[in-house]
This record gives structure tokens, C-alpha cells and sequence, in this order.
């Protein structure tokens, strides 16, 4: 009967109060004596001991008793109302019904985010990195879904540019100044994630910290190579490497860090922004022009950003830095089917988003990025604002390009597709109307 206890036990001005796993049974304890200084002071260091001994058993199974029926409730809730939301869509409560109960606990965590904010358009996050074999049946359906795959998924992981002499240029060099463009802010990133360790939903705040100090260990490595150089900055309190607030803020505003996970909800419902700061993180090359995040939606975010005209250089200089990455700090998730493993489902495959920032007065007139989506997206390209996703477009008409497949696509293809859609765009640029 304790080891059904629920976490949801608090300790509050002598009152005890718990609720059983089933729901309905209570125990309170009043204050029918006052208890004597030393033995209110057994009574709640004992409590405690029992409350943490809970905690992480509930933490074990992943979703308590409780918790079950609320996920299962609000996700037919969102099937009803929300006919986007994937992860509410495709749930199939007979396949969930069939899975033994430690299983069924780690697919609601999977699905807790979109449960609880429905308007989500994936509504899902992997807890671990073999949820996408263990759960095949249920997420691969989201998956294609979202990827508009119409066959098997099977991935292929390819960087060689000269496999694709098809899709280059004569001399295979995809040189932004022969479409009319001058020095540009290019930038190639790739969502990747340690196989030895849960993904960031089902990470405990000593996993975090565990996998921070691996990650340095190879961090130390890169800063003491003088084609890399730089410094690593924590946002964990009390290390060496440690970062006040006015260091962090700048790194933010200079786009080299990531913002605060703790406000954004559908983090915190999958557990992603749980234990902020601890574990988090950015390493920056000397330059600034190679950069890796620590513990944010990925463990790791490997980023390459150059201002230059030719796309090859970013690109090539991102392979690199994947590669010696990986040889310093361990061997990173990866599907057979699905390409290298990320907590969204949205990112699976490539984990890859290669942008420009180009200047379409034209197109972008009346002060919205409407006019050059309805023109990016027969391209397969994403148009954003210059700070990415949900933010306002330049004044000067400047936006955020970038294909927008991930999976099913290989790595050298998207780099391809960026430069022959921007080749495309900028001619719809020349057609529309002038900018007044």
C-alpha cells in the first residue's frame, strides 16, 4: 500500500495530507497534541524521506496514477477540438490499452506536452532515444504525417556534395554573388543528441550536470585547438565556467545563447525546460562563427554561421564540426529508419536547418512575410523573421530562408534545394511590384 502512495503528499503547518494511486482514499493527520519540538521534527524529516523515496518512483514510471487518466482525458479532448494537433489526431486508444502499464506511462509522457496546450501542431516529444522503435506503431504514423510521406520511412545520411553534380553549379560551388547577391548571413545547424543518455523530457537534474561535464571534458579539448579556440559558458550556478546574469543577457541578445526554456509551456509540459539552468549551456569558437548549445530542446545544438558568399564554406565547416563533436563527446542517437534521433519528431532525419537572411523588399511591401511564403512554400522553403521563428521581419525587408525537409531528404539535398530556391525567390523578387 505505501510503495501506491502518491507524490502528491504535502507537509504544510502540522497537517499531513496524501491521496492513494486509486483516487480516493485520504489520510490526514491533525493536530489533536501539540508534538513536542523533537518529535514534530522526527515526525517531518520521516515524511520527507517518504515523500522523496515517491518521488522518484513516480519519477521511475514516468506518469503517475493520477496524472493517466487527466493526459487520456485531455487528449480526446484535443482530438475533438483541435484537428492540427498530430499527436491528438493519430491516438489510438486500443494501442495504448494494449501496451503493459510501464509502457503506457512512457507514451503519455510522450504525449503530455500536446495534451496539455492542444493548440501544439506535433504534440509530441521523445523521453528517450528508442522511443521511436519502442512506440513505432503510433508515432510513425505521426511522423509521415507530418513529413507528408507517403511510403516507409527509411533515412539516409549523406554530406557529399559531389554525389549531387546534377544539382551544382559548373565547378560544384554554390556561389551566392552569381545570383545577384553580395556578402550574406548564412547559417547551417543541426539538432543532435547522446545515445547514452534519456533525451532532455526524461532527464533527471543529475543527468543534466552529468551530461554538462561530459560535454566540457570535449569542450576543453576543442578550446585548446588553436583552428578552434573560444570559451564554454554555464548557466550552471557555481562552476568555474559559470555566468552571471548580464553575460547571459548579452549572449542572448547577440543570438549566440538560447532564451530561458522555463517560460515556455510546451517545454515545461514535456519536461524539457525542468531543472533551468542546471546542465545549460553554449560553447563558442573563437571566432563566433562555430557555436554548440548545451541542454536546451536537444542536448546538443551544433550550429556553423559565417557572413560570406559561399554557401559550401558554412556548409563543409558544419560537417567538420559535427564530426569532432561527436569523436570528443560520445556517440550521438541514431535510427535506422529515422535518421539521427531528436526529442520533435519534426526534426527527425537530417536534424538540419540551413537559412540565409536576403533582403525582398518586394515581396515583403506591405510589411508581412504573407506575399513570400505563398512563394517559398511550392519551393519547400520556410520563410521566418531575421530572429527566427515568431519574430517580425526586417525593415528593410529582410527574412529568414531555409527548406523546410528535415527527413527523407539528405544533407547535401538541402543545401542544394536552399540554393536553388533562393535562386527561384529572387526572381519572383524581380517580378513583383516595387516597394514604394
Amino acid at each position: 500500500m505505501i510503495g501506491m502512495l502518491s507524490s502528491s503528499m504535502k507537509v504544510s503547518r502540522g497537517v499531513v495530507t496524501g491521496a492513494l494511486a486509486g483516487g480516493v482514499a485520504f489520510l490526514t493527520l491533525s493536530r489533536v497534541s501539540q508534538p513536542t519540538q523533537t518529535e514534530s521534527g522526527s515526525l517531518f524529516e520521516k515524511l520527507s524521506q517518504v515523500n522523496a523515496r515517491l518521488e522518484r518512483i513516480e519519477s521511475a514510471l514516468g506518469v503517475s496514477e493520477f496524472d493517466s487518466q487527466r493526459i487520456l482525458d485531455m487528449i480526446a479532448k484535443a482530438k475533438a477540438s483541435f484537428p492540427d494537433n498530430l499527436m491528438a489526431k493519430h491516438f489510438d486508444l486500443d494501442y495504448y490499452k494494449s501496451l503493459p502499464a510501464d509502457l503506457q506511462k512512457r507514451l503519455l509522457q510522450i504525449c503530455k506536452s500536446g495534451a496539455e496546450n492542444p493548440d501544439s501542431g506535433m504534440g509530441m516529444y521523445a523521453m528517450n532515444p528508442d522511443d521511436y522503435d519502442i512506440f513505432k506503431p503510433y508515432m510513425d504514423t505521426v511522423i509521415r504525417d507530418y513529413h507528408k510521406i507517403k511510403t516507409e520511412v527509411h533515412h539516409k545520411t549523406n554530406w557529399d556534395l559531389k554525389t549531387k553534380a546534377d544539382k551544382l553549379p559548373v565547378g560544384g560551388k554554390l556561389d551566392l554573388t552569381k545570383l545577384g547577391l553580395g556578402m550574406t548571413s548564412m547559417r547551417v545547424r543541426v539538432g543532435r543528441n547522446l545515445k547514452d543518455f534519456p533525451l532532455p523530457g526524461a532527464m533527471s537534474k543529475q543527468n543534466r550536470l552529468d551530461m554538462e561535464q561530459q560535454m566540457l571534458k570535449a569542450f576543453k579539448k576543442l578550446m585548446a585547438d588553436p583552428a578552434y579556440g573560444g570559451q564554454y559558458y554555464s548557466l550552471t550556478p557555481g562552476l568555474p565556467e559559470s555566468i552571471d546574469e548580464a553575460k547571459y543577457q548579452e549572449l542572448v541578445k547577440s543570438h549566440l545563447m538560447f532564451k530561458d526554456m522555463s517560460a515556455d509551456t510546451y517545454l515545461a509540459s514535456a519536461g524539457i525546460a525542468s531543472d533551468w539552468p542546471y546542465g545549460r549551456g553554449c560553447y563558442v569558437s573563437a571566432d563566433r562563427g562555430f557555436i554548440v548549445w548545451v541542454g536546451e530542446e536537444d542536448h546538443l545544438r551544433i550550429m556553423c554561421m559565417k557572413k560570406g558568399t559561399v554557401l559550401n564554406d558554412v556548409f563543409d565547416r558544419l560537417q567538420g564540426a559535427c564530426d569532432v563533436v561527436e569523436k570528443n563527446s560520445g556517440v550521438f542517437a541514431h535510427s535506422k529508419d529515422y535518421g539521427y534521433v531528436t526529442s520533435c519528431p519534426t526534426n527527425l532525419g537530417t536534424g538540419m536547418r540551413a537559412s540565409l537572411h536576403i533582403q525582398i523588399p518586394n515581396l515583403t511591401a506591405d510589411g508581412t512575410e504573407a506575399k513570400a511564403k505563398a512563394v517559398c512554400k511550392p519551393l519547400g522553403l520556410s520563410v521566418r523573421g531575421v530572429g527566427g521563428e515568431h519574430t517580425p521581419i526586417g525593415d528593410d525587408g529582410t527574412v529568414d530562408i531555409s527548406p523546410s525537409s528535415r527527413l527523407m531528404i539528405e544533407e547535401a539535398d538541402i543545401i542544394c534545394a536552399l540554393y536553388e530556391g533562393i535562386k527561384r525567390l529572387l526572381l519572383e523578387e524581380k517580378k513583383a511590384p516595387p516597394r514604394n
